[in-house]
C-alpha cells in the first residue's frame, strides 16, 4: 500500500503559455507530495497569487508579456513572501540568470529539465534550498571568477558560517537569529567577505565559494 507523503508541497505555476502550465499542472497531480493551487498567466498575475494563496514555492518563467519574472521576484522578494521562487524558463543568457537570481530567486532550471529533476528542485526550494541547472551554475562561476581572483584573503570561522547560511537561502534575520547576533553585525560580516570575495551580492558570493571550496 502506497504511504501519503508527511508534507504536500504547495506551488502556483506562473508562464504565458497555457500549453506548459497544462503540462506541469498534470505532471504535479500525479506526484501525491506536491499540489498545485493555481496557474497565472504573467508576472503581476502571480505575485497577487502568491500573496492569496501563499504556496511553499513559486514556478516562474521570466519573459512574459503583461509582467516579467524578474519583476514579480523583485516585487515578491520586498514584500517579504514566505513562498520560494523556482525560475523555469527556456533562457539561460547572463542577461537573464544573474538578475533573476539577484531579484530572490531560490533557484533556476530550464524547461528541459527531466521530471525527476524538477521533483528534486522544487523539495529543494520548498525548503529554501539553492537549486542552479548545470548550465546556469556555470555562467554564475564564470561571472564571479575574474573579480574573485583578486581577492585572496581567507574567511574567518564566523564568515564562513554566514556565507553557508547564505547559501541556504537563510535571510539576515534568520542568519542573526541562528547565530545570536544582531541583523547589523551580520550585514558587516557580508560586507567584509564580499570584499574577500571580490564580489558585489549574495548569489555571486555564493558562487565564488563553490568555485573556491568553501562551500560544499
Amino acid at each position: 500500500m502506497d504511504r501519503e507523503p508527511a508534507r504536500v508541497i504547495t506551488l502556483i505555476v506562473v508562464d504565458d503559455h497555457p500549453v506548459v502550465r497544462d503540462g506541469l499542472r498534470g505532471m504535479f497531480a500525479a506526484a501525491p507530495e506536491f499540489r498545485v493551487l493555481g496557474e497565472a498567466a504573467d508576472g503581476v498575475e502571480g505575485v497577487e497569487m502568491a500573496a492569496r494563496l501563499d504556496p511553499d514555492v513559486v514556478l516562474m518563467d521570466l519573459r512574459m508579456p503583461g509582467g516579467g519574472g524578474v519583476a514579480a521576484i523583485t516585487e515578491l522578494t520586498r514584500r517579504g513572501a514566505r513562498s520560494k521562487v523556482l525560475v523555469l524558463t527556456t533562457y539561460d543568457t547572463d542577461t537573464d540568470t544573474l538578475p533573476a537570481i539577484e531579484a530572490g530567486a531560490t533557484g533556476y532550471l530550464l524547461k528541459d529539465a527531466p521530471r525527476e529533476e524538477l521533483f528534486t528542485a522544487v523539495r529543494a526550494a520548498a525548503e529554501g534550498r539553492t537549486v542552479l541547472s548545470p548550465a546556469v551554475a556555470s555562467r554564475l562561476v564564470s561571472a564571479v571568477r575574474a573579480p574573485a581572483a583578486g581577492g585572496n584573503e581567507t574567511l574567518s570561522a564566523r564568515e564562513r558560517e554566514v556565507l553557508t547560511l547564505v547559501a541556504r537561502g537563510t535571510s539576515n534575520r534568520e542568519i542573526a537569529a541562528e547565530l545570536f547576533i544582531s541583523e547589523a553585525t551580520v550585514k558587516t560580516h557580508l560586507t567584509h567577505l564580499f570584499a574577500k570575495l571580490g564580489v558585489k551580492d549574495r548569489a555571486a558570493a555564493v558562487a565564488a565559494g563553490y568555485d573556491r571550496g568553501i562551500l560544499g
